[in-house]
């Protein structure tokens, strides 16, 4: 038996008749770019996320760039962020000509360490992006304190995290900003690229719709330089049916995380470190991440046997060559390139089978002689 690391087909199946109807129904309109479903979407997803304005955008590395720029990052600034991410958290500051001001983790949740977060703040932060690493929530409420009345704006880098809470708000609304993926392998995954920018506040939407089109507004006067960042309508109309079944879709993964659980437990497999669901924070499982010994050994095995695992990610930006010129070092950040060594993504996907988890983790009792 073959377990893939995902599997999108499955997902496909059930609802395959709605999503070619609604790709339908746009290429019976021709209206391919914004437009009634980029709308309809927008004002479905605020309501799903509580929040007052959702954007959307061509991708969550844009939602990230265009964020930024409607906080005014740009050269001379500095933004906090975790060493340990998807790049485009970093690599949206480098864009903008600001300087990433990198901050080890935390070694529990793999999420920005906010203290030390609070302690990289300087005169010349423009910004702090906390992600929302493997769909559980940073620790928020320090670093919003620690920037509060300060003209520091908080970001939330919530790609992986989409309908996660934190102390029972949803991500995405409690910084002045959130930043959402909905690249294919998400929890609410797109037939291709596209993201979404979310914000309580007026100000901020209003530049952001501005800026993701060029910054025109009339048709060819330009109030700003934006860029193209626009999210097209048969992404949105596939979004739409998707984002229906979202909550049964994260349901059914953190159904299966909690199985994984049990199944460790039961096969004594002390050396593997269970993801940790911090307190006041649910988690949902865009990935299920374990630390385990002879990570490299262990994912070589599993591939031999026809299972499916990823490492996100094995390179803390501090390390990548992009970002020599900083002078970080090997190191300067222990908790990130400890997690870089020794994490390793599971399928955790909803239509994952009780028989592929048991057989997942059969696999690796046996790498470690327990079985």
């Amino acid at each position: 038996m073959k377990v893939p690391l995902l599997d999108l087909t499955r997902q496909f199946q059930p609802i395959r008749d709605e999503v070619m109807a609604a790709i339908a129904r746009v290429c019976d309109s021709q209206q391919f770019i914004l437009g009634a479903e980029v709308e309809a979407l927008e004002r479905e997803l605020a309501g799903l996320l509580e929040v007052r304005h959702a954007v959307g955008v061509s991708s969550g590395t844009d939602a990230l760039l265009v964020a930024m720029m409607a906080c005014g990052v740009g050269p001379g600034d500095e933004v906090v962020v975790p060493v340990y991410s998807f790049f485009a958290t970093a690599g949206s500051v480098a864009r903008l000509g600001a300087r990433p001001v990198f901050v080890d983790i935390d070694p529990a949740t793999f999420n920005l360490d906010p203290d030390r977060a609070a302690s990289a703040i300087t005169p010349r932060t423009r910004a702090v992006v906390p992600v929302h690493l493997f769909g559980q929530s940073a620790d928020l409420e320090p670093i919003l304190q620690a920037v509060e009345g300060r003209g520091i704006a908080v970001i939330e880098d919530a790609a992986q995290a989409i309908g996660a809470r934190h102390g029972g708000r949803r991500v995405g609304g409690i910084g002045d900003l959130g930043c959402f993926s909905f690249f294919p392998s998400k929890n609410l995954g797109a037939f291709g690229d596209g993201g979404l920018v979310t914000t309580n506040d007026d100000r901020l939407a209003a530049r952001v719709r501005l800026l993701r089109n060029h910054g025109m507004e009339p048709k060819y006067w330009h109030r700003a330089v934006g860029g193209n960042f626009r999210l097209d309508a048969v992404q949105a109309a596939v979004l739409r049916v998707k984002a229906r079944r979202l909550a049964e879709w994260t349901e059914a993964r953190q159904r299966n995380a909690l199985r994984y659980r049990r199944l460790f437990r039961e096969a004594g497999l002390d050396e593997v470190g269970l993801p940790v669901e911090a307190p006041g924070r649910d988690h949902i499982y865009n990935q299920f991440v374990v630390r385990v010994p002879h990570r490299d050994r262990l994912r070589a095995w599993l591939s031999e046997r026809g299972i499916g695992t990823e490492v996100y990610y094995p390179v803390p930006f501090h390390l990548q060559p992009c970002f020599a010129d900083l002078g970080w070092r090997e190191g300067d950040f222990p908790h990130a390139e400890a997690a870089a060594r020794e994490t390793l993504a599971l399928p955790i996907f909803g239509e994952l089978t009780a028989a592929e988890q048991e057989r997942v983790v059969g696999e690796i009792a046996a790498f470690y002689g327990r079985a």
